[in-house]
């Protein structure tokens, strides 16, 4: 029973608890940022760039063959893929990288400049003891 006990504890200690949050979050705007890059950015650069779409960028180092099929003299032959290097995608990739790195930059940039003007703010001036009050009453009863 300690075993179970313990993971308990462990499972809703407060950082476990926030990790997980934060990696749910994170995936989700992972998400709405991939959208961001592929379904605006992209098109947008590939119309920049004369129609070009990344991802269909390659260099093809074997070409592929289709399957022939057999006939009465010659056994059939498989289809051999492609042999070809994406570079396309990669490029896809770096910009994805790229706009999500400064996404999350410009986040933690407003969550620091809020913290920065929290802790701006000035403090209120903290009450007097009670001794400073007493000769405050004393002090203004002597001017009378």
């Amino acid at each position: 029973m300690g075993f179970l006990k313990e993971f308990r504890e462990f499972a809703v200690k407060g950082n476990v608890v926030d990790l997980a949050v934060g990696v749910i979050i994170g995936g989700a705007f992972g998400k709405i940022v991939t959208s961001l890059v592929s379904d605006i950015m992209m098109p947008l650069i590939g119309t920049l760039t004369g129609g070009v779409d990344f991802k269909k960028l390659k260099y093809v180092i074997t070409p592929g063959t289709p399957e022939i099929a057999a006939t009465a003299t010659s056994p059939a032959v498989p289809a051999v893929p492609e042999n070809a290097i994406l570079y396309g995608s990669f490029i896809q990739n770096v910009f994805d990288f790229l706009i999500i790195a400064l996404c999350i930059f410009a986040m933690v940039k407003a969550i620091n400049a809020m913290k920065r003007k929290e802790e701006a703010a000035p403090a209120a001036p903290p009450a007097p003891s009670p001794t400073e009050t007493l000769l405050t009453e004393i002090r203004d009863l002597l001017k009378k």
